[in-house]
């Protein structure tokens, strides 16, 4: 008994001392808890990581978006020879430019477009629900037909937020504005039609009546040379009608509106400019060119042997070379001939000659910026606008590049910039003519355009024997059809 007694009690003791030795030993690892290192110096102790927060969320960093921009000039295209290469030198000096001041948020990607079909191929894009850009070049004549079918944003409220909207001239605001008094582009630079004459060619000054200048036209073709030469072809849609055509017109008072979106061709003062230009091509005071199209009746002022060139006060880029009537050769071949033969007094700048009692006529355009429906950074394309602005010193360069005009911000044409022999000759002709957009109230001036030119051609040129006021009349019919 006592042995049994005592066995058992050996055995109790074995299984205490051992349940003592499990609990004195450290549990082994297990996938779940990480095993502490031991550690590497008697002075450090084992480190127990605290759980941490979860991270602050930062802001997100905008990613750089493109600035899409269709202009009529390529930032690529450096043949000195291009009829674009002031506006193709602009955008390549200054694309990087705005790139370098809106680095991180705007990349301007300029994408080339042909000056004559850019307007319908943005109709088009937006009419489909196509990629439009996000910033559009465009002169005042095509605002209303992008306002007609949709295509551009109306600007008012953003523009009249800015500083410089006070100071831009409200006859360049005017042309931006729409049939619902919306504004629709930001007017950039003024493009009036003048005159540009041969001094020689007219050694008593150019004419101011048409009396007067019938008088002059025979003496130069008395010797061989032609009165005037100009854009009289019914190509590009019926362009001619807001060039010469509407400069001669309105200095003989007429006009082709009623002022309440009706066409009105048949007037008196219609008729009488009508047979005015009738007479000078009969006698033959015109090179054939002005009929051709493709603007060839260029190249008869360019050798001398047209007097003058009715055109818009940015057509001088495009007259080159040039040869003066004493044979001085202007021959950089670029828009520093014009500007070189102008300094030299052998180029002068007249308004159109009128009716005594009226005060010359010419049409007025702009360049401007639009911002097209369905843009996708509208942001960029104002941050585009103010950049040329709000800086009188990159207003200027705009204008003077390919904004080819005067100023819109009115305290930018005294700057010194504009008191050059080129801006003195043009202010002296803007200055004594009344220039207004040749469509007037016409909502539909793509349609218009081409009815206006073919009709005066026919009346001019195919069919001289035709009754003036009764083609007008069928053509202003025609067109009011459709009001």
């Amino acid at each position: 008994m006592k042995s049994k007694t005592r066995r058992l009690m050996i055995a109790l003791i074995l299984v205490i001392f051992t349940a003592s030795l499990v609990a004195c030993t450290a549990p082994a690892a297990t996938p779940d808890a990480p095993v502490a290192s031991e550690p590497t110096a008697a002075s450090e102790q084992p480190v127990v990581e605290e759980p941490t927060a979860a991270p602050a969320p930062t802001e997100a960093v905008m990613e750089v978006q493109d600035f899409i921009t269709w202009f009529q000039y390529d930032e690529k295209n450096e043949d000195p020879a291009s009829d674009e290469r002031v506006g193709n030198a602009y955008l390549k000096k200054t694309i990087p430019e705005f790139n370098a001041e809106f680095t991180g948020k705007w990349n301007w990607v300029n994408v080339p477009k042909a000056w004559d079909k850019m307007t319908a191929e943005l109709v088009a894009a937006v009419i489909a629900g196509g990629d439009v850009p996000d910033m559009v070049e465009l002169g005042g004549q095509q605002t209303i037909t992008y306002v007609n079918n949709g295509a551009l944003q109306d600007l008012t409220e953003w523009a009249k937020a800015q500083s410089w909207f006070a100071d831009l001239d409200p006859g360049a605001v005017l042309t931006c504005t729409g049939p619902d008094g919306g504004l629709y582009c930001i007017p950039t630079a003024e493009r009036p039609a003048l005159t540009y004459v041969w001094a020689d060619a007219y050694p008593d000054g150019y004419p101011t009546t048409p009396e007067q200048f019938l008088v002059e036209a025979e003496r130069l073709k008395a010797e061989g040379k032609f009165a005037w030469t100009y854009f009289g072809s019914t190509a590009y849609d019926g362009s001619g009608a807001g060039r010469m055509v509407f400069a001669l017109i309105s200095s003989f008072g007429g006009k082709y509106d009623d002022g309440q979106g009706n066409m009105l061709l048949n007037t008196p003062e219609n008729v009488e400019a009508i047979t005015f230009l009738r007479d000078t091509v009969a006698k033959g005071y015109q090179p054939e060119t002005v009929f051709a199209g493709g603007f060839v009746e260029e190249d008869s002022f360019k050798d001398s042997s047209a007097g003058a060139i009715p055109t818009g006060l940015f057509g001088y880029r495009y007259i080159n070379p040039l040869t003066a009537p004493d044979g001085t050769k202007y021959e950089k071949g670029n828009e520093n001939d014009m500007l070189d033969a102008i300094a030299a007094g052998d180029v002068i700048m007249r308004p159109m000659f009128a009716p005594e009692g009226n005060t010359p006529g010419c049409n007025q355009d702009i360049q401007g910026f639009g911002i097209p429906t369905g843009a996708k950074n509208v942001d960029a394309a104002y941050d585009y606008i103010n950049w040329i602005m709000a800086d009188t010193a990159r207003h200027i360069e705009f204008v003077v590049g390919p904004g080819a005009g005067f100023p819109t911000l009115k305290s930018a044409q005294a700057d010194p910039a504009m008191q050059t022999p080129f801006y003195q000759q043009a202010a002296i002709a803007i200055n004594s003519s009344v220039c207004t957009n040749w469509a007037g109230s016409l909502s539909r001036p793509a349609e218009a355009a081409p009815l206006i030119m073919n009709t005066i051609y026919k009346l001019i040129k195919e069919d001289p024997t035709l009754d003036i006021a009764s083609e007008l009349q069928k053509a202003q019919e025609e067109y009011n059809a459709n009001n």
